[in-house]
């Protein structure tokens, strides 16, 4: 199985694909599949069928998951692409820190 190195509430940035450099923040994850689902990134157009008479119908966008390697943290203190690295302190709680500004994230 793999395992993410985002999690949710990250602000990502996409590395490849037709929404590179594209910023946005992680909804959802999906570690089975190896996806997130970030906000404004991968939009596609669905048409929707109204289900009862008060829902609309027509066409709607919204996001779909992403691979997660085809996107990269970003520091909030740095706002640079950052892989995490990650220390232990003395009362034994594990902290993810910036390898590139070493301020916690």
């Amino acid at each position: 199985m793999n395992s993410l190195f985002v999690r949710k509430d990250d602000i990502v940035i996409v590395l490849s694909g037709k929404d590179k450099g594209k910023k946005g923040k992680v909804l959802h994850t999906y570690p089975k599949e190896n996806k997130v689902l970030v906000e404004g990134v991968n939009v596609a157009q669905r048409h929707q069928k109204p289900r009862r008479q008060t829902d609309p119908g027509g066409i709607i966008s919204k996001e779909i998951p992403v691979y997660a390697p085809k996107v990269m943290r970003v520091c909030p203190k740095c706002q640079k692409a950052t892989r995490a690295a990650y220390t232990i302190s003395e009362d034994g709680t594990k902290s993810r820190v910036c390898k590139k500004c070493k301020e916690v994230i």
